[in-house]
């Protein structure tokens, strides 16, 4: 299968190279990472240890089997345009966060899939990607059922030793995903803790409430999603994931944007009511980024 990984960043790098050792990946991604990758190839360490590789490039290619999408949320309008002019049988969105299906579906003319990925992983050096924790890809057409790509799609990572299911609740399992997220990252964020943490203490129930307020929402958006369900899945992706940082945990360090307008900030805008601790986790993640001219006021 052909497949352009657009957004090779951590986790574009470490699902494109697994997926380069059966089949033609080219890595979309930025310098000086691309660079290195077309010096010297790709270095998988940590939980997997590989060497591979894969095409890589700063602009994606004319065409392709599959573009797996891998930015962050705040970057797929733009990855949705500069996928327009190439050539696709199907795009899957394995992002963070809500609503990057519909604007890669507004853009592009073909079948659009939804994933999640419990895989950890982060960029050590350029051309050196580390997968920090083993997980799971989970997809699935974006607005549910199923599909021939989902299908095909799902053998395509299986083969290449990606542990993937193939779901036709993808819709559902968006919203799990986003109450895991938001009871995870924005806390270990604000607390500068790995996920671990979160298994103890106080911070424990600022975490089960946001996810719990995810849930509740979900069911007002008409999706099966219960408080105990989104709870115990928060708290054993963290115990999977104790060692961990968190995405939006790296991008504090980094002083870079974070995905909160997506996640916890979703959830609020959604809301029937108030949904307390998102909406405070979302203004506080917002002011540090206000204070370091990462948004606008």
């Amino acid at each position: 299968m052909e497949i352009c990984v657009f957004g090779a960043g951590s986790l574009g790098s470490l699902v494109g190279g697994v997926l380069a050792r059966e089949h033609d990946v080219i890595l979309v991604g930025r310098e000086p990472h691309v660079g290195a990758i077309e010096d010297a190839g790709l270095q998988i360490t940590g939980e997997i240890s590989d060497s591979v590789q894969p095409r890589a490039s700063t602009a994606p290619p004319e065409q392709t089997d599959l573009a797996v999408v891998t930015v962050k949320s705040f970057d797929t309008e733009r990855a949705a345009r500069e996928l327009g002019g190439c050539v696709l049988d199907g795009v899957l969105s394995l992002q963070n966060g809500m609503g990057n299906e519909s604007m890669l579906a507004a853009e592009l003319d073909c079948p659009v899939l939804a994933g999640t990925c419990t895989y950890g992983a982060r960029i050590e050096e350029p051309g050196t990607v580390e997968c920090t924790g083993l997980g799971e890809i989970t997809l699935g057409p974006a607005d549910g059922g199923d599909s021939e790509l989902a299908d095909r799609t799902g053998t395509a990572f299986q083969q290449a030793g990606l542990e993937t299911r193939v779901s036709a609740e993808m819709p559902r399992k968006l919203w799990e995903k986003l109450a895991v997220n938001a009871g995870i990252n924005a806390t270990t964020a604000l607390a500068r803790i790995q996920n671990g943490a979160l298994l103890e203490g106080s911070i424990r129930e600022i975490a089960r409430k946001a996810a719990c307020e995810a849930a509740r929402v979900a069911r007002d958006q008409g999706h099966r999603l219960s408080g105990q369900q989104v709870m115990d899945r928060t708290f054993e992706v963290a115990e999977t994931t104790a060692q961990n940082t968190s995405s939006m945990h790296q991008d504090i360090r980094a002083e870079k944007r974070t995905e909160i307008d997506a996640i916890n900030g979703y959830i609020v805008e959604r809301a029937e009511k108030p949904a307390l601790v998102n909406e405070t986790l979302t203004a506080l993640l917002r002011a540090w980024e206000r204070e370091r001219g990462l948004r606008q006021p």
